[in-house]
């Protein structure tokens, strides 16, 4: 079983999630990263590759960390694959949806090239409203990272992995579950 956060590009889902993966003192993996480091920058690969064999590589790497970590985030079209959904909703899994205002993501994107499926916030807003509907069905928690500290949506998260009584909060030591 695994934690897994999902949501739009620049929502925050590799800073909580790996954050939390500490807090937790389990096993992390940023599935973008994952890629990256055996096929060379994504901001290079679907331009050279193409987006299909792109989206190819991604299944495969976001199955694999489902299996190896417990704390995994996904790149934000990982969810567009219907197998990656099926896996998500398989209830083997809980699925964190992490969301910003548009406000808050153009401040997070601004003057950074490296996301090649965005050319800006009106891009950014394209793709989220196309693709909202199938993060909502596989969240079991949406939360809102919009103007938040990070430590604070990580605390937030931690809380309702204790409230649901998940498996991984037994994982961390009695000094690493202090909030």
């Amino acid at each position: 079983m695994s934690l897994v956060f999902i949501g739009p590009p620049a929502a925050g889902k590799s800073r909580v999630g790996k954050r939390l993966a500490r807090k937790l003192g389990a096993t992390y993996a940023d599935t973008d990263k994952l890629i990256a480091r055996e096929h060379g920058a994504i901001s290079q690969l679907i331009p050279e590759r193409g987006e299909a064999e792109f989206r190819r590589i991604e299944r495969n790497t976001v199955q694999a960390a489902l299996a190896a970590y417990e704390v995994v985030s996904l790149g934000g079209g990982a969810i567009l694959d219907e197998d990656t959904q099926a896996q998500l909703s398989s209830g083997e899994h809980t699925v964190v949806l992490l969301v910003a205002t548009p406000e808050a993501i153009e401040e997070r994107i601004r003057g950074k090239s490296n996301r090649p499926l965005l050319s800006g916030i009106d891009s950014w807003v394209a793709t989220y409203e196309a693709r909202r509907p199938i993060y909502e069905r596989l969240a079991h928690v949406t939360v809102d990272t919009s103007r938040r500290p990070m430590w604070q949506v990580t605390n937030e998260v931690h809380r309702y992995l204790k409230r649901t009584g998940s498996p991984l909060i037994r994982t961390a030591s009695p000094a690493q579950s202090g909030n």
